[in-house]
């Protein structure tokens, strides 16, 4: 009873039986029930009162039970029904069993303990149907909010769908129409899926690049394998390889961006590459090389005729100089010779990088030039009270270019004497390590910054974020392309505020170098060679 404290309405018009039914209830503790011996008034009741079960007599003079409790049932679907009825009138409290859907009927005379039986089921029975109802309708909205977000949950995939179609054709398009080669790679370097720029790049047919490792398309001067320079964890970016077309059989200058292709928190399995065919870019660069170097060497047939006019002023040939014009053109000569050397220095640049020079290569002893470049950078090192110390233990001999090697020992001596701090140390040793001359000149200046070493043997690098070279920013650079040119290297070590390393290597087996080919088949003399780079100016 506690589950539902609603009222329970029961209707005779007898009111003897009324008052023995209250008395009956009252006895067995069950105070929630109204007693009415009008129909009529219990309908109005029943109308404004919440009711868990309804006990009606069949006969009474306003309506009969069926009647009213038809009535009922439009008002509280879900509600117990109870017909009292006598023997005679069973017929039709069966037929109102099937017609109206009461829950029960009970003759007259009633067992009292079957009749508070029969109330109490009634009530749970109404209690039970009420919590269904409910339940039913919970999950009728349910089902209709289930129903509304399917639908947006529907409209909101298609339209995702839709929207990755579109992006989908569009990078398709992209992919299929980019100019440049577009591949991707498994890690056991096979091509996975690729372009038609790709296709055209290599001139293979589909199928066979299918069934082709992606590092055998590609060479380079250093017979490295391109598949080993990709990092599975970052983007790497490589140029100096060729990529080769099978069908005019020539190789083509590209530069290729690798990327890891991975989701969050996993090793990359696969990577894409872009392919770009460089060699409309090599070509502008080449044309404005020839143009600068055009331009340069014809500086030198003014900048040489300028220093010799004015060395014919100093020397005297055209009449006496007072100290302040002697000053005036002596500095003038100085100018005019450093943008002689820089023209030579472009010069020599340009040669390198075009491959038009050509080495002449013979034994040399190294420790003569070492010395000789040595006695030229003193001067400018005592003026700063820095030390040379030098480190040979034996004569070394090298089969290489004794003008080239010369520049390289003047070019790191001369960094060395002017970014070591005054009163400093510099270190110079030279060995031969099997069957290679190492080479270090070590400084006691303010360092490189480890992101600034790259930059060091690039073109007009000049010095450091911390410190800046008045110099042409080309010593380095020409010095790596003379040492890569006798297929040697050149590096550095450093450390701020402790000084710096640079290091180069040579073959020292003139066997071992004309098996690698450092020196060309097309030799000058050296005297040839000098007077080329001095005084030849056409």
């Amino acid at each position: 009873m506690s589950k539902n404290p609603s009222k329970i309405v029961i209707v005779d018009d007898e009111p003897m039986v009324t008052a023995s039914l209250k008395a009956l209830l009252s006895l067995e503790g069950i105070h929630n029930a109204e007693f009415f011996n009008s129909p009529m008034k219990a309908l109005e009741f029943i109308k404004n009162n919440s009711i868990s079960l309804i006990m009606s007599d069949f006969l009474m003079p306003e309506m009969n039970g069926i009647e009213f409790l038809t009535k009922v049932k439009e008002i509280h679907p879900e509600i117990s029904l109870i017909l009292l009825t006598g023997y005679a009138d069973k017929e039709n409290a069966i037929k109102a069993i099937n017609d109206i859907g009461i829950y029960k009927y009970i003759e007259k005379p009633w067992d009292n303990d079957s009749l508070l039986l029969t109330i109490r089921n009634g009530i749970e029975r109404s209690f039970l149907v009420k919590n269904l109802n409910q339940k039913i309708d919970e999950l009728s909205k349910t089902k209709a909010e289930l129903e509304n977000y399917n639908e947006k949950l529907e409209l909101t995939v298609r339209n995702r769908t839709q929207d990755l179609m579109r992006a989908n054709s569009k990078l398709s398009g992209i992919i299929t129409n980019c100019a440049d080669g577009i591949v991707t790679i498994s890690t056991d370097d096979k091509i996975i899926h690729f372009n038609a720029s790709f296709v055209k790049l290599t001139a293979l047919a589909e199928q066979d690049l299918n069934n082709t490792k992606f590092s055998s398309l590609f060479i380079n001067n250093k017979n490295k394998n391109i598949f080993e320079e990709i990092s599975s964890q970052k983007d790497v970016f490589i140029r100096d390889y060729l990529l080769i077309n099978q069908k005019e059989e020539k190789n083509i200058p590209v530069e290729i961006s690798f990327a890891p292709i991975q989701t969050k928190n996993e090793v990359s399995n696969s990577y894409v590459a872009v392919i770009r065919d460089i060699t409309p870019q090599l070509e502008a660069e080449r044309l404005r090389d020839d143009f600068i170097a055009t331009l340069t060497h014809d500086l030198r047939t003014p900048l040489l005729a300028a220093i010799q006019t004015l060395q014919f002023f100093l020397d005297g040939s055209l009449g006496e100089l007072n100290g302040r014009q002697f000053q005036l053109l002596s500095t003038m000569i100085s100018s005019n010779q450093d943008m002689l050397g820089l023209v030579n220095a472009l010069l020599e640049v340009y040669k390198y990088e075009s491959g038009q020079l050509s080495l002449y290569c013979e034994n040399i002893n190294l420790n003569e030039i070492l010395d000789e470049c040595i006695s030229k950078v003193t001067p400018l090192a005592e003026k700063k009270n820095i030390i040379i110390n030098k480190n040979l233990k034996n004569i070394i001999q090298g089969y290489v270019d004794k003008q080239e090697i010369r520049r390289v020992f003047a070019n790191l001596l001369g960094n060395a004497v002017n970014y070591t701090y005054e009163n400093g140390n510099i270190n110079v040793s030279m060995e031969d390590i099997n069957d290679e001359i190492i080479v270090c000149v070590e400084d006691t200046g303010m360092g490189i910054p480890n992101e600034d070493i790259p930059k060091m043997f690039k073109r007009f690098s000049q010095g450091t974020k911390q410190k800046r070279s008045t110099g042409t920013g080309l010593g380095l650079y020409l010095s790596r392309q003379i040492i890569e040119a006798h297929y040697g290297k050149i590096w550095l070590e450093s450390e701020l505020e402790k000084g710096s390393k640079f290091f180069f290597s040579l073959k020292k087996c003139p066997s071992i170098v004309i098996a690698d080919k450092s020196c060309p088949t097309e030799l000058v003399s050296a005297s040839q060679r000098h007077d080329d780079s001095i005084s030849n100016i056409k």
